[in-house]
């Protein structure tokens, strides 16, 4: 007789598509269309096979049920939430902070460590590709390297990656081959390992962005945030930007994915005046 485990799991409905979708859009903003019933469809069957249900109602009453719920959706979030990522994805992206950094060197502006959020972070490829072009700034200036870079991400799973900082080589393409060989170490294993010095300058914390509003209030120089937004409903991105906004020192920098949002607006923000990037420096002075 089949076991349990190899039998096939129904069809998800619509109407619990719909279901599954308002709790994921309630707790963390993320929005599902029906193109993506599938893959919410794969990823709650190999749950459910997992713990053994069959039902997709049985396991919807575990996840929204007390304590154990709770830690239910911990695992189910981690395996719904982690996005694809690279190093450099978006290489002109980076080497605007990197100008951006460089001209606040040159112009000695630079009087306070220079603090860094990588919003959306996943496994941590996005952040140390942040570290690899600021620490690039401070070693050419022959500065001591003082900066800090805050990875934030829903996935706990996706954060211990992160931790580690180790990749497989096909990772570690989208760099350059003086970034491989200066930042990272072949390992035993056929890993690459993100070097000591970048590792010690990033760390990582598990937080939604729907709650930024209770990480505590330290003022950024840059916020960057790609690929994240298209997750959200438009009004959703308005407001989560608005938030970000205002994390940032006077002069910081918030960076977006290119076109994930086409009518933000913020009093107090302006867009850069490049084609190949969408970031926006905050103009006027903090309200006290």
């Amino acid at each position: 007789m089949m076991g349990w485990s190899l039998r096939a799991i129904v069809d998800l409905s619509d109407s619990e598509f719909d279901l599954w979708s308002k709790l994921l859009e309630a707790r963390a903003g993320i929005q599902l269309t029906l193109a993506q019933k599938s893959l919410l469809q794969s990823q709650l069957a190999i749950r459910m096979r997992e713990l053994g249900y069959e039902h997709y109602s049985d396991y919807y009453s575990l996840v929204t049920d007390g304590l154990q719920g709770r830690l239910e959706w911990s695992i189910l979030i981690d395996r719904v939430a982690v996005k694809e990522t690279s190093f450099f994805r978006h290489r002109p992206s980076f080497e605007y902070v990197r100008r951006y950094l460089q001209s606040k060197i040159d112009n000695r502006q630079l009087n306070d460590s220079f603090d860094v959020w990588s919003v959306g972070c996943s496994t941590g490829e996005e952040p140390y590709s942040l570290a690899m072009v600021i620490n690039d700034c401070f070693e050419l200036a022959q500065l001591e390297p003082y900066y800090g870079i805050t990875g934030l991400d829903i996935s706990s799973t996706a954060l211990a990656k992160a931790r580690l900082g180790r990749y497989l080589p096909r990772a570690i393409t989208q760099m350059t081959a003086e970034e491989a060989q200066r930042y990272c170490t072949l390992c035993n294993d056929g890993n690459y390992e993100i070097a000591g010095k970048l590792r010690d300058r990033v760390c990582f914390t598990h937080s939604n962005i729907l709650q930024v509003s209770e990480i505590p209030n330290v003022p950024m120089d840059v916020v960057f945030c790609q690929n994240l937004l298209v997750y959200f409903r438009r009004w959703l991105r308005r407001d989560i930007l608005n938030n970000l906004a205002t994390r940032l020192k006077p002069g910081g920098l918030l960076v977006v994915g290119l076109g994930e949002v086409m009518d933000w607006e913020h009093p107090e923000m302006m867009r850069v005046a490049d084609d190949k990037i969408q970031a926006y420096i905050r103009t006027e002075q903090k309200q006290q």
